[in-house]
């Protein structure tokens, strides 16, 4: 029965998007409510909002009450837009249509280790976000930031400070990590690099006339060209998940730039020894699909991390879903 369930799991992914783009999580406050009424509030059919509930409430996306009413759970609620901890946009953005046509060739990709996503689509996956389907493009950024904000606070609390006055955020895309440092520590002075279209929307906080502004370099470039400035402190979130070339050129170019005894946090997922293999796993796959890229082990990048000459410490969990490689530039 597991694996039955297994072999219908886009029902579920299915489910979940449906709930997300009706808009049921809003809909729904915290008294139950027949799947009439929410019909009602969110424009669908009654019957079949009820079977989609249904199975909802399978999985523990809603809860179905004796009464034939149906109410939040702790998961339902996550799909609200205004939940702190909101998965909404997340949701939508690994159910985009584009995905149901990339699954089914999964054992392609396999059998070649590279992406199908230019052969299905005709273009790579990038230029095709921006050029073909821009509704799903404004997911991603949704998804990405929404992502970016609750990583970079257990982050920011999970990382020492102490003697650190310059810390550079590499690949940090709007710059949410780099941010939330800043508020941490007063003192702290930042530099964040990434593309020129990724820095001109950059966080409000560290552009001209924002709160950190002062304390903030916003810096366009491509760390697997060059990374042109010095600090105490590297970090590098969600980034060396392309090919190995380029996540060695861009380690290469951090211990070029970086200060002897300098720090260089590495934060990642890793596919072994952690509760959200689930998760962490299916991301892997999906890199492979869209852009023949890899999520890490903590073997593999253990391995490229000593072998791009840095000394690596201690491996610390950030959170449920996230690792931190605590390494340091040899003196």
């Amino acid at each position: 029965m597991r694996l039955r369930e297994l072999v219908f799991g886009c029902a579920c992914a299915g489910a979940v998007r449906a709930a997300a783009r009706l808009g049921l999580a809003d809909a729904l406050d915290d008294a139950p409510l027949p799947a009439d009424e929410l019909a009602r509030r969110v424009d669908a059919d009654p019957r079949a909002l009820g079977r989609l509930l249904r199975a909802l409430s399978s999985y523990g996306v809603f809860e179905e009450r004796p009464d034939g009413t149906f109410a939040h759970t702790p998961m339902s609620r996550m799909l609200r837009t205004d939940a702190p901890d909101s998965l909404h946009h997340i949701a939508l953005w690994c159910t985009e249509p584009w995905t149901w046509q990339l699954w089914p060739r999964l054992d392609e990709a396999v059998r070649t280790g590279t992406s199908v996503f230019p052969e299905v689509f005709g273009k790579e996956f990038f230029p095709y976000l921006q050029e073909d389907a821009p509704d799903s493009a404004r997911v991603f950024d949704l998804a990405m930031t929404r992502s970016s904000r609750q990583a970079a606070a257990d982050l920011a609390q999970a990382l020492d400070l102490t003697g650190v006055t310059e810390v550079v955020d590499i690949g940090g895309g709007q710059g949410h990590v780099l941010a939330a440092l800043l508020e941490k520590q007063p003192t702290l002075r930042g530099t964040l690099l990434d593309l020129p279209q990724v820095v001109a929307g950059a966080d409000t906080r560290l552009r001209d006339g924002g709160p950190l502004a002062a304390r903030a370099r916003l810096l366009p470039g491509d760390c697997r060209r060059t990374v042109p400035v010095s600090g105490d402190l590297y970090v590098i979130k969600n980034v060396l998940e392309w090919d190995e070339d380029s996540t060695r050129r861009t380690l290469g170019n951090i211990m070029k730039a970086a200060r002897p005894g300098a720090s260089v946090v590495i934060v990642e997922n890793l596919v072994d020894g952690t509760p959200s293999m689930r998760f962490t796993s299916a991301m892997d796959l999906l890199l492979l699909l869209n852009v023949g890229g890899a999520k890490h082990s903590r073997d593999s990048l253990t391995a490229l991390i000593t072998g791009a000459g840095l000394r690596l410490g201690r491996v610390t969990p950030v959170n449920a879903y996230l690792h931190a490689f605590h390494t340091t530039v040899p003196g």
